[in-house]
């Protein structure tokens, strides 16, 4: 089963849960959950799960726990699909 690490520059406290895009090889999330008992990093990794469309055991916090600066861990995803699937939507 393929996986990958990805970087992440997290915001908590945010106005909505988006992806504010890519920041060098970080992805950068805006988070509306607290940064307070986990609910944030609770928040972004249900967040990215539903956005990679994959269940949300498979995407996991590698470090950052108390960071702005989190690694996470997608199972069943190449680095290049998650990336295509974390995309913003195309302008029309």
């Amino acid at each position: 089963m393929p996986s990958c690490t990805l970087t992440l520059k997290t915001i908590p406290n945010a106005p909505c849960d988006e992806i504010a895009g890519w920041l060098g090889a970080a992805l950068k999330i805006k988070i509306h959950a607290p940064a307070l008992e986990g609910r944030a990093n609770d928040a972004m990794l249900a967040f990215l799960a539903t956005r990679l469309a994959l269940p949300r055991r498979a995407v996991t916090l590698v470090r950052g726990d108390k960071s702005r600066h989190k690694v996470i861990r997608i199972d069943g995803l190449t680095l290049p699909e998650a990336r295509a699937r974390l995309a913003p939507p195309a302008a029309t």
